[in-house]
């Protein structure tokens, strides 16, 4: 009974069918779909390790968490290759991706040997990488870290940042979309 679809009537007018996440028949795939339905924006975060080589991944997971002090968050999971760079390193640089980076995207989501070749990047002071053509960037000193569930969440304390009028890349129901207003201002 807990893993059925249950109709409430205090939903009122919500007509989706309200699914529990307790029991043996928790569909993970089904949770993941509704999770999705958040449209959230594209990054590429970026470190670089101990030894000094380049790592950066694909991460959705960004959002700010304090104006003063100047602190965002992103989460990766446990199982990521490049993790150890991003647990050991100073700093990491979250890349807010611009609308025309969906390639850019779908490298940095794969396992590659040089994820930055061919890439227009610039090494910054923090030492993380920079990705050109970004539609902003936020240079982190890597602050805390938190496990949760098969996730470390990152806390940042933002040093430095820029950003542009660029469209930005968002990803929603398993597509990509173009970030722009709906009514013109």
């Amino acid at each position: 009974m807990d893993n059925e679809i249950h109709k409430d009537e205090s939903i009122g007018s919500h007509a989706a069918p309200v699914r529990s996440t307790a029991g043996e028949g928790f569909d993970l795939r089904d949770f993941r779909s509704a999770l999705g339905t958040f449209a959230t924006g594209v990054t590429i975060v970026t470190a670089r390790s101990v030894s000094g080589g380049l790592y950066g991944m694909t991460a959705n997971s960004f959002t700010s968490v304090s104006l003063t002090p100047p602190l965002v968050l992103w989460s990766a999971s446990l199982y990521a290759q490049s993790l150890p760079a991003f647990q050991e390193g100073s700093h990491f640089v979250v890349n807010i991706l611009a609308h025309d980076q969906i390639e850019l995207s779908n490298k940095f989501a794969r396992t590659h040997d040089n994820k930055f070749a061919e890439i227009d990047h610039i090494i910054p002071e923090c030492g993380a990488p920079v990705l050109i053509g970004s539609a902003a960037h936020f240079e982190c000193r890597n602050e805390y870290r938190h496990y949760g569930g098969d996730h470390i969440i990152f806390i940042g304390h933002v040093e430095r940042y820029a950003y542009t009028s660029k469209p930005t890349l968002l990803f929603c129901r398993g597509k990509y979309m173009r970030g722009e207003p709906l009514i013109p201002t």
